[in-house]
């Protein structure tokens, strides 16, 4: 395969150590340093950013395109993708502040800052501009998809095509699991105490079919989690998302070749949104796959990649068709 393996470093199919009742309990948390041992990958690279070692994949070669997750994921729910893109494009992902093995941005004094739109913002404009990346597509979901749009209506020019999956832009309600940290509560417990069992049913929430889920991977969502920073990180973030503080109206002036990805059964954003987004945006087109969640992507990587390698202009190899029906079989 070209470019890097990006598999998690410990195999969904071997015996996973386990856990302490203090881990589980969420009363301890995970060391920034374990982090980085534990779910780097084989191209991994860190650079520094407003506080934070900002982790990020940068593999293959051709035209650019930037992969951006959503609310509490990270980097490795691209890793399919990213991998089989790869072949023909150069493709960059990362971590997101406060999440994944990057963990939160810091100010001068080392406080842990608030991760609202402005700070995104300064934050995604920053990393861009430290890899000398001046146009490229942009793959964003959820909290990424936010970011992703709000940087095409920003940088005029700067986006050369935009895909949405089950983003982020309109006004809703919170999703239960992100909706608790709006509790005075709750910021103040869940830095001392978070049972891993809330943060793995929030996970298989975020699954058109939880079935789908490996240990390893709940085990990957449960200790970026808990990992060193991250629960106080959220509970600054959480008050202050306000989505009647963007305009997505401004989609409307977008000059973009645009797809719009969602999975009927999201829990998280309505589906009835991607209908928004796809009649706010001149000429986008618009995909929904009936079986599939709030992350379709990571899901069902082979469905989402049938439209991907279209819209990019790309085309798989007979192998590589092969092995996406072999995968959406299992």
């Amino acid at each position: 395969m070209a470019g890097i393996d990006s598999n998690n470093t410990r195999s969904s199919t071997a015996a996973l150590p386990p856990r302490s009742i203090v881990a589980r309990l969420g009363i301890s948390s995970v060391a920034r340093d374990d982090l980085r041992r534990r779910y780097s990958l084989g191209g991994s690279k860190f650079v520094k950013i407003m506080g934070a070692d900002v982790h990020y994949v940068d593999q293959g070669q051709g035209g650019t395109i930037v992969m951006l997750h959503g609310f509490a994921s990270s980097l490795h729910t691209w890793n399919r993708v990213a991998d089989e893109l790869s072949r023909s494009h150069r493709v960059i992902r990362l971590d997101l502040p406060p999440f994944g093995v990057t963990g939160p941005l810091r100010s001068t004094s080392g406080a842990i800052e608030t991760m609202n739109l402005p700070t995104y913002r300064r934050f995604i404009d920053t990393f861009l501009q430290a890899l000398g990346i001046g146009r490229a597509s942009f793959i964003g979901n959820s909290l990424g998809g936010l970011i992703a749009w709000d940087y095409a209506v920003r940088h005029r020019g700067a986006v050369e095509r935009l895909v949405l999956i089950d983003s982020a832009g309109f006004p809703m309600k919170l999703p239960i699991y992100i909706g608790l940290f709006n509790s005075a509560l709750v910021r103040a417990s869940s830095r001392w105490w978070l049972p891993e069992a809330i943060v793995k049913s929030a996970v298989r929430n975020v699954y058109g079919d939880s079935r789908r889920i490996d240990a390893a991977t709940l085990r990957r969502y449960v200790e970026f989690f808990q990992g060193e920073g991250t629960r106080t990180a959220i509970g600054k973030m959480v008050p202050t998302l306000d989505f009647r503080e963007v305009d997505p109206d401004a989609l409307k002036t977008l000059d973009v070749p645009a797809l719009v990805l969602w999975g009927a059964k999201d829990r998280w954003i309505p589906p009835e949104h991607a209908a928004e987004f796809a009649s706010r945006i001149p000429a986008a087109k618009s995909v929904t796959y009936a079986e599939l969640g709030h992350i379709p992507m990571e899901e069902a990587p082979e469905r989402v990649l049938v439209d991907l390698r279209a819209f990019l202009g790309t085309s798989a190899t007979d192998a590589q068709v092969e092995e996406d029906q072999r995968r959406a079989q299992v």
